[in-house]
């Protein structure tokens, strides 16, 4: 290509390349139950806790053309003898979303920004738990393109208006 040649004429609205933009995020709510401390704590001899995890999606547009996406995560520990503890986070970031076809917001505003955003809550569910007195809980990588996809085929999504996934 030289200095002479032009690229094709275009009207500006194709030529905008997709982006996502994390322009803020933050901790909307946190609770942490340890309901039986300090006897859980003298009995982690006992085995591994047994986990039931829990994982939601919500995202909405705002006034001003930018995203909330909410990422809840739960998990509850317990043993044969009874409950160990409860994490829930309420983890949220502001998105600024460009170049995306309106009919393919939703995925990105469901499954693209909360994989952006699990990385954090994460390491706040690890903090939290350990600060409880039990070792950090680090939760796995979670698939948030299959979650998304199930809860879609199960009509628990429908169509472009984003809610809980």
């Amino acid at each position: 290509m030289t200095d002479t040649d032009v690229a094709p004429e275009s009207n500006g609205a194709d030529t905008e390349e997709p982006g996502i933009r994390i322009l803020a995020q933050f901790i909307r709510d946190l609770s942490f139950e340890n309901p039986r401390a300090p006897e859980t704590l003298r009995t982690q001899s006992a085995g591994q806790p047994q986990i039931d995890m829990g994982v939601e999606m919500n995202a909405r547009g705002r006034e001003d053309g930018l995203f909330e996406v909410d990422l809840k995560l739960s998990a509850r520990a317990t043993r044969e003898d009874g409950p160990v503890f409860h994490v829930e986070l309420l983890y949220g970031g502001v998105f600024q979303i460009t170049g995306v076809a309106p009919a393919d917001i939703e995925p990105v505003l469901l499954v693209e920004c909360p994989r952006f955003l699990f990385p954090f809550a994460r390491r706040v569910i690890g903090d939290v738990t350990s600060d409880g007195g039990y070792p950090p809980f680090l939760l796995d990588p979670i698939d948030f393109a299959g979650v998304y996809a199930a809860r879609k085929a199960g009509g628990e999504i429908q169509g472009p208006a984003m809610g809980n996934a």
